[in-house]
C-alpha cells in the first residue's frame, strides 16, 4: 500500500466521523474463525467484535454497518491480514451490489474495491460519487490514489487540483506531490511538499503522513539524510504506524543497517508486510539464524494460506520472499510480472526489475526500463539494478 492509499483510509475516517482480482474472502458460515486476535490490548479489535455482534442484530442498520467496515477496514491496514477486508464486506452486504446505494455506502464500497485491487470497480463507483458531488472530496482523493496505483499521473494529478479548494493546502500538495515525484517531477514535488510542512502545523495526522511520503521521495532521490530525518519524525508523531515502519525497514535495509530492522519490527509479527521485512534483516545476521528459520517458515504458511484463500493481494511481498529469501527466481518473476498487471507503484517495478535481472528474463527487463523513460521515474535503486550487469 502505498502512502497516498494509507492517506486515504485516515481520511475517510475523519469524514466518518473518525477514516480485483482476489475477492475479499467471506466466511461461509458463523462458526468460522478469521483469527484471535488480542481484543485485550488493542481497542479496535475490541470495537470490531462489538459492532460485528451489534450488526448481527440490525443488518439493515447502515450507520451500524459503515461504523463496522470501517474498523475492519482499519484493521486490515494494522496487522496486514487482508480477511478483516472480508468482514467489511460483510458488513455491507445489503448495499454492496445496489447500483445506487447511500454514499456512505458507495464510498466505502470503493474504498474496500481500491484495498483489494479491484480498482476498475473502485472507479466506478468513485466516478458515481463525484458526478452526484464534484465537490466530494474524499471520492477526488480516493480517485487519485487509484489512478496513482494505476500509472494514470496525469489523471490523478487533476483531481489533486480539485481538491484544493475542498481541504487544507498540505493534503492538496501531498495529493500531488504522489504522483508527480513519480513521473518526472521528483524534486519540484519535494519542494513543495518540504515547503508545505514547514510553513504551517497541521493535524498530526497529516503531518506524519506527508513526512512520510517525503521520506519515500528522497529515499528514491537517493538522499539517505533527508529521507531518514522525514522517516524519523514521521515516527516521533506515530511510531506504530504499519505503512511508515515498513518503508523506514526498506530505508534500512537498502543502507545495510539489518541491527536496526530488528530492533524496529520486533513487535510486530503479526504483520505480514513487517514480518518479512524483520526475515530480511536477520537473514543478514548470522546471530539471528534461529529467530530466522521460524519467520521464514511462518512467511512460508502465511504466504501457502493467503493461496488457499485466493488471496493475491500480497504478490508483491511474495514476490520479494522468493527472490531475496528463498532464492526461487523463477517464482519471484512470475508473481513480480503478475503483479505489474494489477498496481504499477515504484516498490512494484522494482521488485519487477530485479525478479527479470536474477532471473534473465530480457522482455521483463525491457519493460521496466521502458516505464522508467516513459514517465522519466526517478528512483536510485531500480536505476542501480537497471544499470548493473
Amino acid at each position: 500500500m502505498s502512502a497516498l492509499r494509507r492517506c486515504a483510509w485516515m481520511l475517510l475516517a475523519l469524514a466518518l466521523g473518525a477514516p480485483v482480482f482476489a475477492k475479499p474472502y467471506l466466511p461461509i458460515d458463523d462458526g468460522t474463525v478469521l483469527e484471535r486476535l488480542p481484543e485485550r490490548t488493542d481497542p479496535s479489535l475490541r470495537d470490531v467484535k462489538r459492532l460485528r455482534t451489534a450488526l448481527d442484530r440490525n443488518p439493515g442498520d447502515l450507520a451500524l454497518a459503515v461504523r463496522l467496515a470501517r474498523r475492519a477496514i482499519e484493521a486490515a491496514r494494522e496487522t496486514g491480514d487482508p480477511r478483516f477486508f472480508g468482514q467489511a464486506q460483510a458488513a455491507l452486504a445489503p448495499w454492496w451490489k445496489q447500483p445506487d446505494p447511500p454514499a456512505q455506502a458507495l464510498l466505502l464500497r470503493a474504498t474496500l474495491k481500491q484495498s483489494t485491487h479491484d480498482f476498475t470497480g473502485a472507479l466506478a463507483d468513485l466516478d458515481r460519487l463525484i458526478v452526484a458531488n464534484p465537490r466530494d472530496g474524499q471520492a477526488l482523493l480516493t480517485r487519485a490514489t487509484v489512478l496513482t496505483v494505476q500509472g494514470r499521473y496525469a489523471e490523478a494529478r487533476a483531481d489533486c487540483t480539485r481538491i484544493a479548494r475542498l481541504t487544507v493546502p498540505l493534503v492538496t500538495i501531498a495529493c500531488d506531490a504522489a504522483p508527480a515525484s513519480v513521473s518526472g517531477e521528483a524534486a519540484s514535488a519535494y519542494r513543495a511538499l518540504t515547503d508545505a510542512l514547514a510553513a504551517r502545523a497541521a493535524d498530526a495526522g497529516l503531518t506524519e503522513w506527508a513526512h512520510t511520503l517525503a521520506g519515500e521521495i528522497a529515499h528514491r532521490r537517493g538522499d539517505a539524510a533527508a529521507a531518514e530525518a522525514h522517516f524519523r519524525a514521521a515516527l516521533a508523531l506515530d511510531p506504530r504506524d504499519p505503512y511508515l515502519l515498513g518503508a523506514f525497514a526498506d530505508f534500512l535495509l537498502d543502507h545495510n543497517r539489518p541491527t536496526e530492522v530488528v530492533a524496529l519490527l520486533k513487535d510486530h509479527l503479526r504483520n505480514d508486510n513487517l514480518l518479512l521485512r524483520l526475515a530480511l534483516a536477520e537473514a543478514r545476521l548470522p546471530e539471528m539464524h534461529s529467530s530466522f528459520a521460524a519467520h521464514r517458515s511462518a512467511l512460508e504458511d502465511r504466504f501457502d494460506a493467503a493461496r488457499r484463500r485466493g488471496d493475491t493481494l500480497h504478490r508483491r511481498e511474495e514476490a520479494r520472499y522468493a527472490l531475496e529469501i528463498a532464492g526461487n527466481t523463477e517464482r519471484s518473476i512470475a508473481l513480480a510480472r503478475e503483479n505489474w498487471k494489477v498496481q504499477r507503484e515504484s516498490a512494484d517495478l522494482r521488485i519487477l526489475a530485479s525478479a527479470a535481472k536474477a532471473a534473465g528474463n530480457a522482455i521483463a527487463l525491457r519493460e521496466a526500463a521502458d516505464w522508467v523513460q516513459a514517465h522519466g521515474l526517478e528512483d536510485a535503486a531500480v536505476t542501480a539494478v537497471l544499470q548493473s550487469r
